[in-house]
């Protein structure tokens, strides 16, 4: 069972929820939403569209059952998806009586139909908040604390996959039943027609090339399948949440620059099960290490910058030269270029290097961040944060 846990996006929704008359929570399953929305909302009712009597009363009737069970307050209504006519209904329920804000708590997980149910349905009534794994912020709050950030980076951060060694388990059978769940129901269930062993063939695969350059074309020679498929799988990892595309950032027409996206497996609980990674000393001499800690320093901070800054974007910088800096925050009119290192790295040559990225990208401040302890200045407008020193922190 799922910690409580302190979100971060606690406040965003409550937020939303004063602007609109609905709001849409965004999600992988298992990453929290129900439990965020419940505590959020403890006074409205919550009814899941997974349940079969439930279902079957909304498919029957939906407007009926919204006016009926919405009279006394608001719902919260888990797993939308499942059921399209729900959002025609809504938009009558809400259009009826449009000064109540807040009235209609929508969860999904599958993000490609449901977006544009919504989009199609809901237009200008809902504000749509995408809820990620846990931060470490997050996961050394509630009750039963991740302190070690290390356990999170091994784990992940789904709050059952975190807690399963707390309860006696491991986390590699916990993302083993959810893998299974994802290929073999879960597709299905989208309308997705993806073959479960060759979905599965191409997470292994993203994971063993993770925050590499997106190349179509050599997996599909691999796969055995033709590139416009494995485009289209891509975009269905990518809009379930599990895989990442992080898009290269291009405004100085001067450089050769890189143009294809890097692609990330989003979680490294994930990421390590399809590996077979199963503990830190593993961990720690497999030739993925690197790449699994820039994946966790970058989801922490993109789960925390969507919180706090909800309309910035993310950006890899690199030159064909080779020149390249992991992250640029696009936020406010200004860029922030972070770089991730596994080691502590105070070198006056990266300082260097940081200093002229900032020159031909115009970032504000570029920032290292590593596995050492502290912070200290570099160079001007350089800085070096550890982990942990950079765990609440962002540029």
């Amino acid at each position: 069972m799922q910690g409580m846990y302190t979100r971060l996006s606690a406040s965003r929704l409550q937020h939303l929820a004063q602007q609109f008359p609905a709001v849409l929570i965004l999600g992988a399953r298992q990453v929290g939403k129900t439990t965020l929305a419940r505590q959020t909302f403890a006074k409205h009712a919550y009814l899941d569209l997974e349940d079969p009597g439930t279902y079957n009363l909304f498919a029957e009737d939906p407007r009926f059952q919204l006016d009926a069970r919405g009279r006394a307050g608001g719902l919260i209504l888990d797993e939308a998806q499942r059921l399209p006519a729900l959002f025609d209904a809504l938009r009558g329920a809400i259009d009826a009586d449009r000064k109540r804000l807040g009235r209609f708590i929508i969860l999904g997980s599958s993000q490609p139909s449901l977006v544009r149910q919504v989009a199609e349905s809901l237009a200008g009534r809902v504000g749509i908040l995408e809820l990620s794994a846990l931060t470490v912020q997050e996961a050394r709050t509630g009750d039963a604390p991740v302190l070690d950030y290390r356990q999170q980076w091994l784990a992940g951060g789904f709050p059952d996959a975190l807690g399963a060694a707390q309860r006696g388990g491991n986390f590699r059978d916990w993302w083993e039943a959810y893998l299974r769940t994802y290929v073999e129901r879960d597709l299905a269930a989208m309308g997705v027609g993806a073959d479960p062993i060759q979905m599965r063939k191409l997470l292994t695969m993203l994971a063993h090339a993770q925050g590499g350059m997106s190349n179509h074309s050599q997996m599909a020679a691999a796969l055995g399948l033709s590139q416009p498929t494995v485009a289209r799988y891509v975009d269905i990892l990518e809009q379930s949440f599990l895989v990442r595309r992080l898009p290269p950032f291009f405004r100085n027409m001067g450089k050769r620059l890189v143009k294809a996206p890097k692609i990330y497996v989003r979680d490294t609980g994930l990421l390590h099960h399809l590996l077979n990674i199963d503990t830190l000393a593993v961990l720690d001499s497999h030739p993925v290490r690197g790449a699994s800690w820039e994946t966790f320093v970058l989801e922490d901070m993109l789960r925390r910058e969507a919180v706090a800054y909800p309309h910035s974007q993310a950006h890899f910088w690199r030159t064909s030269s080779g020149a390249e800096v992991d992250l640029l925050l696009e936020r406010r009119g200004a860029l922030h270029a972070i770089e991730i290192k596994t080691a502590r790295a105070s070198s006056p040559y990266l300082a260097r290097s940081l200093r002229a990225i900032m020159e031909d990208t115009g970032a504000a401040t570029a920032t290292i961040i590593d596995q050492g302890e502290g912070s200290e200045p570099l160079a001007p407008g350089v800085e070096r944060r550890g982990f942990m020193a950079a765990s609440e922190w962002l540029p």
